[in-house]
């Protein structure tokens, strides 16, 4: 074949490529439908534009950190550099389920079966250095986040099979799989810049500041204690729509303490300006001090938009102690969350159902229909009556700490899955006592599983507390080994690829995954696939509350209880704006009044 020919199939294959990207340049895109802000919208429904500028954001929370690269499953990483260091081409609007709007991509062009999308990047965006970011720094990007980041990564990017940049700000990816996420999750991108990265390991830790291209650049690091990130007077979006109300403060500190009594009472003694308490006993008592009492402390309730947080004690389905789910329902019978509730949490809480608890997403109370039946495939015939007519509900207690009748339903259990009660407690056909350990990182998870513990020595089980610091709790987590962790996903109101990450059957096997049970059911697969396949609203509620459905049907954690929204105390000398967006309390929109 001569050059001449050579060039000119190069040529006709690249057109036929990028033509199939000439949609209509649009400033944001949604999962379903269409984007609810206007191409001129002036600022995000949740912010003041006209908000103070300048002072200081201080925040106390519980751990430490050894690393400031939160992309790599090596280290425990800071928190904030995702939100005030790195930007992605699409920035989120928080009020809606899922859409996104034009940040360092200016629009976004989509072929209608999502196989083919554009970026258009801004001239005028910059990394903190001065530096322009270039179509180059999005392929290296992907590139890099694909080859040494963490799973989620590999697995979403590894689906784009080409990749164009016909000059230096415009970005064309292609896909074949179908995933129709798939641009939006690229769109969520983090921006690396390339030169910084040149000669370095990506893959490891570190404890050197990063660049990226957002409002703060990262400032004082004390590995362990503290982060102060500072704003970057030349913020180059600053005067973008999205940007606007956002980003007040001049510096941003995060101040690490070794437990939640130790935060708090850096909150109290004014080391730290807002605080999101977790402890309904500490939110009933404790927050009667001299500035709550003087009025210089706001209390306040953020009610709950989002599915509830879906957090308990998960097991650890690779051990065999737990693969049987009668043994696993058992357990959560086993656990009293109304004594808990009444004597530990001043009734506080409600009980959190399934994935996507107070949600339209959720199985509860809800027969599957026609539509999720399709979904749920062959795996309905294998789902009991009550999980399939939505008349299935989490076990109530009489409250006592010890309810006979309650227990002897989990013995039952234990016993048609071949455990009995013997001399050394409970049993199995090999005389092996039913034994196992709460991995848990703080005290106020260590009072929650001694409670748990004392329900289940009743019944003959010897369930070992056993509190690490977060370094090795993080480190036993990732590399899946301990029998039962408190755990936590926090679903939204637009679930998608992040569900291979929490329940697909890869991260069985895969570290570092949010897979801690260790699922591997094509029929949650499926579902899962079809969530993604949904073109409609209805389509999408189907194939969730399918998912929904067959998690809460393995048993696969204890589930615990939410409040039904954040209780959050705040110095007056931060003001919030009076609107709030569905995910709750927003700190980004937050500033110091003068």
């Amino acid at each position: 074949m001569s050059k001449l020919r050579r060039t000119a199939l190069l040529a006709t294959a690249f057109l036929a490529f990028t033509s199939l990207a000439q949609a209509e340049p649009k400033h944001g895109i949604a999962m379903l439908g269409e984007p609810a802000l206007p191409q001129d919208f002036k600022n995000l429904p949740y912010v003041n534009p006209d908000a103070p500028q300048g002072g200081e954001l201080r925040q106390a929370i519980t751990g430490a950190f050894d690393s400031v690269n939160p992309f790599i499953v090596k280290g425990q990483a800071v928190i904030g550099p995702r939100t005030y260091v790195f930007e992605s081409l699409l920035g989120r609007n928080w009020n809606e389920p899922f859409s996104l709007y034009g940040l360092i991509a200016e629009t976004i062009d989509v072929s209608d079966d999502r196989q083919t999308f554009t970026f258009k990047l801004r001239p005028e965006a910059k990394f903190s250095d001065g530096s322009p970011i270039t179509a180059a720094d999005v392929v290296f990007s992907m590139e890099t986040l694909r080859d040494k980041g963490r799973p989620n990564f590999k697995k979403s990017y590894s689906k784009i099979t080409k990749v164009a940049t016909p000059d230096d700000h415009t970005v064309i990816f292609h896909q074949d799989s179908g995933d129709r996420e798939l641009p939006m999750i690229v769109g969520l991108m983090p921006i690396l810049p390339k030169t910084q990265w040149q000669g370095k390991d990506f893959s490891q830790s570190t404890l050197e500041p990063l660049m990226g291209s957002g409002p703060y650049v990262m400032d004082k690091i004390k590995a362990g204690e503290s982060i102060a990130y500072r704003k970057n007077p030349d913020y180059w979006g600053k005067t973008l729509p999205i940007s606007k109300g956002l980003w007040n403060f001049d510096t941003v500190r995060f101040d690490y303490y070794r437990d939640a009594n130790a935060a708090f009472e850096a909150f109290k003694a004014g080391l730290a300006d807002v605080r999101i308490e977790t402890d309904p006993t500490r939110w009933n008592t404790g927050y009667t001090f001299p500035a709550v009492n003087d009025g210089k402390i706001a209390l306040e309730k953020v009610d709950q938009k989002t599915p509830a947080p879906a957090a308990g004690f998960v097991f650890n389905t690779r051990r065999p102690l737990f693969q049987d789910p009668r043994v696993r329902e058992a357990l959560l019978m086993a656990f009293d969350f109304e004594w808990a509730n009444a004597n530990l949490f001043n009734n506080a809480y409600h009980r959190t159902f399934g994935y996507y608890g107070g949600s339209e997403l959720s199985s509860e109370g809800k027969p599957a229909d026609e539509a999720e039946k399709k979904v749920l495939g062959d795996a309905l015939a294998k789902l009991r009556p009550d999980f399939v007519d939505g008349s299935y509900r989490l076990p109530v207690s009489d409250g006592s700490g010890r309810d006979r009748k309650m227990l002897r339903k989990a013995v039952g259990l234990l016993d048609e899955a071949g455990w009995t009660v013997g001399d050394k407690g409970l049993v199995n056909a090999q005389g092996e006592p039913f034994v196992f350990t709460i991995l848990v990182k703080d005290r106020d998870q260590e009072k929650i599983a001694l409670h748990y513990q004392r329900t289940l020595q009743a019944i003959g089980i010897t369930a070992n507390v056993r509190i690490v610091d977060p370094a090795q709790f993080l480190l036993l987590q990732n590399s899946y080994e301990f029998d039962m962790i408190p755990w936590t996903w926090f679903n939204s109101l637009s679930p998608g690829n992040e569900q291979n990450d929490y329940f697909g059957s890869d991260g069985r096997t895969i570290q570092g995954s949010r897979n801690m049970p260790g699922i591997a059911d094509p029929a949650v697969d499926r579902a899962i696939l079809a969530m993604l396949d949904a073109k409609t609203r209805d389509e999408f509620v189907a194939a969730v509350r399918a998912e929904d459905r067959l998690l809460t049907s393995g048993f696969y954690m204890v589930p615990f209880y939410n409040a039904g929204g954040q209780w959050v105390a705040r110095w007056n000398t931060i003001g919030r704006p009076d609107a709030q967006p569905l995910t709750g309390f927003e700190t980004t929109a937050l500033w110091r009044n003068k």
